[in-house]
């Protein structure tokens, strides 16, 4: 104990840190109690073969329908033709976003909805396939599908990374 000792108390026990600082608990995390328990949802946008440019976090309580607009607006600055989504998108206020910006919603309907169209273009459906396997292939990476990130900072940068190497196909060495 020298007179330039980084601690600098004068009573040697056990107390709290200098800082002071509070607990942070859940709120602002992207956490949430959801019918599989204690999750965070990942709400993407992803191109044509499958890839995420784009992505979003929230607890697991919160409705897909609210974070839609929220994927329109997220993202490089290209206008697609299609947006591809499965039923927990489908509203009547989505689909009016999405045709307001001059794009397609495949959405399909919910068994529950009134005024179902009679066509629905399932060709274009079938390529929602491919968003699924860009997830599989970000849940790949253990950090991302176990969610070990405490903060949603820090899980968005694992997933941000794991999606960056997912974006990157081939690795050539010389």
């Amino acid at each position: 104990m020298g007179p330039f000792d980084p601690d600098v108390r004068f009573h040697h026990r056990t107390r709290p840190c200098l800082g002071g600082r509070r607990k942070g608990g859940q709120q602002g995390q992207a956490l949430g109690r959801s019918r599989g328990g204690f999750t965070t949802k990942i709400h993407a946008k992803a191109d044509n073969s499958g890839d995420i440019i784009a992505f979003d976090l929230t607890g697991g309580q919160v409705s897909d329908t609210t974070r839609f607009e929220t994927l329109l607006n997220i993202g490089p600055d290209i206008t697609p033709r299609a947006a591809l989504g499965d039923k927990g998108y489908s509203s009547k206020a989505n689909r009016a976003a999405a045709r307001a910006r001059g794009i397609a919603p495949v959405i399909p309907h919910k068994a529950n909805e009134k005024n179902i169209p009679a066509f629905f273009a399932k060709s274009l459906y079938k390529a929602r396939a491919r968003i699924e396997q860009g997830f599989g292939r970000l849940k790949r990476f253990k950090r991302v599908a176990l969610r070990c990130e405490k903060t949603a900072r820090n899980f968005r940068s694992i997933v941000s990374f794991a999606a960056g190497l997912c974006l990157i196909k081939f690795v050539h060495t010389a």
